[in-house]
Formats: C-alpha cells, structure tokens, sequence
C-alpha cells in the first residue's frame, strides 16, 4: 500500500484516507479521564496505544496530542507527569519507541527560532521510529486572549489541545488529524436533543447549519472549538474526521476504523458532492415510498405498466450501455465468467424482464392494505390486520443489472422505498434503468421513492444505516451476502448466502426425466443460485445403463465432474475427489456422491445443503411423499428442475432473491415478502376498566369475514 503523497491538498473521501503517512491522533479530556473524573481511563488509553502502534508498525508516523491538564483540577503537573508515564508504558508494551512529553505554547510557534526547534525535534523523534507526545503547556502559562480567532493559515492562538492539534498538523504536513472526543462527531445540533442528527461529511461553510451546545465535561475546549480548528486544519490541506474515542464498543478500534476509511464519526472534506448524500437519499426514499403506499393500486400498477414498456422501447440505449460494461470488464480481467455471464443483457432477457413486470403491474391490485383478518373485540370495537409496506429496502447486487428493474418493480407494487446499491461493473447499465425507472415514477410524481446509491460508500458502511433501512436484500456471490450478514448492525437481512442445490436420484426414477431433469438442472445456467450442485446417485445406479447415460451426458455438456468420498471408493480410476461437499460452483461443474437410501438422501441434504432448492426424480409416490415431507429446504421439488425455483416461473412476477431464513419469508420472495402487517382497531369510546371484573363490558372476540380481494 502506497503511503507516501505529496502534502498541500487534503483527502477528498474517506476511501482515501488508508494512503495517509504522517498521523497526529487528539485525545480529549474526556477521553483519557474516567467517566466519574477520578482518574486515568487506563484501559481505554491502552486500547489507544495499541492502536497507534499497529499503525506506526505499518509504516506510518504517528503523533499524539493529549488534554490532560485541565482535566484533573490543581495538582496539573503531577498528573500531567502520571499521564506521559501512563502512556509511555502502553506505548512500550505495544512495541513503539516513545520521548517523554513535549509541553508548548504559543511562542513556540511564533518564534520563527523555537518553531524551528520544535519542527526538527518531531521530525527527529519520527525518523527514529518515536512516537511524540505534545500538550499546551497550560500549567505554566495561562490561557492567551483571543485574536483572529483561527482566521487565516498564519494566524492560530494556541489556546487548548483542539488548536494546538490542528496547528501542529499543519506545521508538520500531516495528512490526517484524528480528534478523539466523547461525542460520536459533529452533529446539527446538541447531542441529545431529539432532532439531532451526526454529520457524516462536514464541509466549510455548513457551520451556519449547526447549532452548537455546551463545552466538554472536562477540558478547555467544546465543538465549537473542535470545529474551527478542524477547518483551519483542512485549509492548511490537513483531513479531519472528529469521532467519539470513549465508547467502549468502538474505542478499540476507532482509529484504525478511521484510517481504513469507514464511516466513523464526522469527516471533514473541502469536495463537496454533486449530488445527495446516501443519508439524504436515504430520507428522499423514505418520504417518496409513504407517498408511493398512499396512492390508489391502478396507479402503482400504471409505473410498473410505464417502466415494462420502457425496458423494450429503450432497448437499443439499454444494450449500448451494457456493451459498455462488458467491454469494460474483459479489458480490465476482474470478472470470472459466470459473473460475465450475469452481467450481460440481450433482447431475450429484456423481453422476459418486461413480461416479468407486467405480471407483478397485474398481480399487485390487491397488495398494501389489504385486510388479512378481522375480529370483533367487543360491541363496536372492530380490530383489522392489513397489510403495509416494510419501509425502506436496501438492495445490494453484483453484475445482475436485470436485477435493477425487478427489484424497482416489486418495490413500487409493495409501496416501498428503495436504495440501489450495484457493483461497478454493471455503473453503465445500472444508470440508464435507474433513468427509466424515474421516469416511469415520474407518471405520479414519485421520483424519489427509488434511489441508485452512486456515492463512494462501502457496503459496510451502509449496512450501518439501521434509522434509515428496514431491510437489506443481497443478490451476489455467496461471499457478499456472507459480509452483509456480518456487517448489518440492527437491520434484518433478507437472502441467502448459498445455493448448493441438490438432485437425487432413486432407485424407481425414469430414465427419460432423469437426463432431462439433470440437465435443465445444471446446465440451462450453471450461474445461477437455484443451479445442480450436488448430484446423488442411489448406490443400487452404480454400474447400470441408467447412470452410464447420466454420465455421458454430463461429458457431452463439458461438466466436471467430482467425485464424494464414497462414490470415489466405488470406483478404480475416480475423478478428482471433491474439496468439500458444501461447495456452490457456479459453473459446469458438480459433486456426485453415493447414498444408500433416500434417508440417507435427507441427512447428507441437512448436513451439506443449504436449505435452498433440493429434488427428488422417482416414480415411487411414497418415496416422493417422505422426501418432500421431509426435507427442510425453502423449495422441494419432485420430478422437476431446480431452475423452476424463481419468483417468474412461480408467478411472482419477479424476485428480490430467495430467502432460506425461517421467518417472514422463504423461497422467491415477491411482493407478499416485501409486506408486513399493522392492527387498526376502530372503537367509540372504549376503555380497557370497562372489561375489568365489574365492568359493564364483555370480550367478544369474534372472527369476522374478510371483504371480497381484487382478484382482476
């Protein structure tokens, strides 16, 4: 990783600040001190240390500026003493080389001989590997008066930790400031007010929309303070990012967070994008999904009406725009061919994609707010459960840009927001469906209601957005809905992390379904997650014309084949005997294993599988019966291909993806998936002290019938 840069321009975004090489890391007052401000936090400051020494171990030089002073009431020095040995002995047991405390005040930095003394002991102290620790000398010299305030890069008075940070940063060329409070960051109003909200990018001139509150528990300084100081550094061409360094789930890794370019705390940035930030869009999606729910049935249908026609009309610019994309991808190398395959529209797909819409346009009449049940309480106190939007979706997708449009589709028929998150490989194609997508909402004015996330926020960072999103939907590779399941922080994930499919085959299966099944299964789109993985062959096959013929015909199609544990054992000359039997290609390739019986079926399918799609090809309807009955995955099929595991072929429509998670929904997940419930109880005058013991009311709880559905 490349750290050196030329100094003078801060960083742009966050991505960027893993190139920084010359650190300086401010700890608050509040940071070093304990919470009942009787002492050193010494485990928090270990934590610290630690961090800072991994990092300098990386190549980077590391400074550090402490509050402490002030923090302690009089015996300033004495602790002041405690505090530099404290740190010290973290530093050392953490590998790092570190200088005893370096105490400074104004004039040394605004005596052109004693700034020259200063600069070239921390440039000294960096080149032998040591960490510096500086503090105002407070102890010594009191607060200096006010003067211009921070105004300007030559003008700063040093009159607390927060503007001696900033203008040692500026005066060593550091590339990142990190200013460790006990406050997550900048927020738009005091922390704690009801309407406040943390700044994730703060650029200058916003401090007109901020409103600060009071100064630290301990320490000189406040926001107010920190902000300014922030400023001046990001105009001497310093970064910023101003993040809570007391929280004892975060403190252990605030700063390597930061360094690595997450979404912690307030970050400081002169680039101001052109467009909204993804917690704005984020807000956009939420009011246009409410407004998109409150509109009559037939005119959600009419978008989705508008946005299939829209998909063909547009066909030409659609294909040029994907073109693009794969040119793109095959030039660069970075995409293997089953996510190429993905990647790429055609007509075909474009004309399945519009049939698709319409379907959901047809079926979604009678989706939000119908009456699921109804019961009557008591004498005039009826209680309805209907159906409502989930709120806001985040869905998160690789290569797929067919995924685009019916996602959009179903969100639009359920009422819901919706944020778009694609891969960079399909940016081209993902743009012009997002384009036709706003258009077709623009039919009733609700434009907003489908975002295409095209900021430079990492998945992780988004999977943090718990007050924003109500559910994140991955469609990709095993490994990304495997990170999204980890990351999400407070937010339900809806999906899938594999597809290892399974076919078996018994004893009383027909020979002409049993290629057919096998092929359609593994070979019709071996990319897809509802794709033969896993093949299994009834021990009584081995050795007869119907599994020669199953062989022959997975050679002519150019699958390779590996070979489980005992289907190896039955053979002298086996294929390459398989890795792991939990194992999704996504490719012509597949497992074939051995079993003894169709229980035996059942156990390897619980043990190796992935409760997605599994098959049974028998003539045998008992045997059917017990493996449908018994088989826990979300779709089990008898005599048919696992490729009909799609929300199209069910009917659906389309799918966001296919869940396996045990609740709300499972299989294809189409409109009914992305709807949940509320209870609307309609009485006149009721209280609950009437139904007490001498109440005058009794509970009736009766099940009234459900009005006629919609169902043209």
């Amino acid at each position: 990783m490349p750290l050196s840069r030329a100094h003078g321009k801060s960083f742009a975004h966050r991505s960027e600040l893993k190139h920084a090489k010359r650190i300086v890391v401010k700890l608050g007052s509040a940071v070093v001190t304990r919470g009942d401000e009787c002492g050193l936090a010494l485990g928090r400051l270990a934590s610290i240390v630690e961090q800072v020494s991994m990092l300098q171990n990386q190549g980077r030089e590391m400074m550090i500026v402490t509050s402490g002073a002030v923090a302690f009431g009089k015996q300033r020095l004495r602790h002041e003493i405690l505090l530099s040995q404290s740190v010290r002995q973290a530093l050392h047991s953490g590998q790092s080389q570190l200088k005893d405390m370096i105490l400074v005040t104004n004039l040394d930095f605004h005596d052109e001989q004693k700034r020259r003394n200063l600069n070239g002991t921390l440039h000294e102290l960096l080149r032998m590997n040591i960490v510096p620790i500086i503090n105002t000398n407070d102890a010594v010299v009191p607060p200096p008066e006010p003067n211009s305030d921070l105004q300007g890069v030559n003008v700063i008075s040093v009159k607390d930790n927060d503007s001696l940070a900033a203008r040692l940063a500026v005066e060593m060329k550091t590339d990142l400031l990190i200013v460790l409070s006990d406050v997550e960051g900048l927020f738009d109003s005091p922390p704690g007010s009801d309407d406040a909200k943390l700044i994730d990018i703060f650029y200058p001139g916003d401090q007109q929309s901020v409103t600060f509150g009071t100064k630290s528990r301990v320490g000189m300084g406040g926001m107010e303070a920190k902000v300014k100081a922030a400023l001046w550094a990001l105009q001497g061409g310093t970064s910023v990012v101003i993040a809570n360094g007391t929280h004892p789930k975060i403190s252990g890794h605030v700063i390597t967070d930061i360094v690595e370019g997450k979404k912690v705390g307030t970050f400081f940035s002169e680039v101001k994008p052109a467009g909204p930030t993804v917690e704005q869009q984020g807000e956009m999606a939420r009011g246009g999904g409410r407004t998109l729910a409150a509109l009559q049935p037939e005119q959600r249908a009419e978008i989705i009406y508008r946005l299939a026609d829209l998909l063909t009309d547009q066909r030409e610019e659609i294909l040029l725009a994907n073109k693009k994309d794969l040119e793109e991808a095959e030039n660069k190398g970075r995409l293997a061919l089953p996510l190429l395959k993905r990647l790429s529209l055609s007509t075909s797909k474009l004309n399945s994609l519009a049939i698709g819409l319409r379907q959901i346009a047809a079926s979604s009449q009678d989706s939000v707010g119908r009456v699921i049940r109804r019961t009557r309480i008591a004498k005039d106190l009826d209680l309805e459960q209907v159906t409502v939007p989930i709120g806001v979706l985040l869905v998160i997708f690789e290569s797929r840009p067919d995924c685009l449009p019916q996602v959009s589709a179903l969100a639009i028929a359920s009422g819901n927001g919706l944020l778009l998150k694609g891969g960079k490989e399909a940016a081209h194609s993902n743009q012009i469906l997002h384009h036709l997508t706003q258009e077709a909402l623009s039919l009733h004015r609700v434009k907003d209601a489908v975002q295409l996330v095209n900021t430079r926020e990492e998945v992780e960072d988004l999977c943090r957005l718990d007050k924003l999103i109500d559910l994140i939907i991955p469609r990709g590779s095993s490994q990304l809905v495997r990170n999204i399941q980890k990351a999400a922080k407070g937010i339900p994930v809806m999906g899938h992390s594999e597809g290892i499919c399974h076919v078996y085959v018994d004893t009383d299966a027909s020979v002409e379904k049993v290629t057919r099944i096998i092929r359609d299964s593994k070979c019709e789109y071996p990319a897809a997650c509802n794709a033969l993985e896993t093949l299994l062959i009834h021990r009584d096959l081995l050795r007869t014309p119907l599994f020669d013929q199953i062989i022959d015909m997975l050679r002519v199609e150019q699958v390779k084949i590996h070979a489980g544990p005992k289907f190896a054992s039955y053979l002298t000359f086996s294929p390459s005997e398989v890795k792991s039997l939990r194992t999704e290609y996504g490719d012509l390739e597949c497992c074939i294993e051995v079993v003894d019986s169709v229980e035996e079926a059942v156990e390897h399918i619980h043990k190796y599988g992935s409760s997605h799609t599994d098959v049974i090809i028998t003539e045998n309807e008992k045997t059917a019966e017990f493996f449908l009955q018994h088989v826990d995955s979300a779709c089990v099929f008898w005599n048919a291909s696992t490729r009909f595991s799609d929300g199209y072929r069910f009917g659906l429509g389309a799918e966001v993806g296919i869940s396996t998670s045990r609740i709300h929904a499972r299989g294809p997940v189409g409109i009914e998936g992305l709807l949940t419930t509320k209870w609307l109880l309609r009485g006149d005058n009721h209280v609950v002290s009437d139904f007490s013991e001498h109440g005058t009311m009794k509970y009736l709880h009766e099940s009234l019938p459900l009005p006629q559905r919609n169902t043209n």
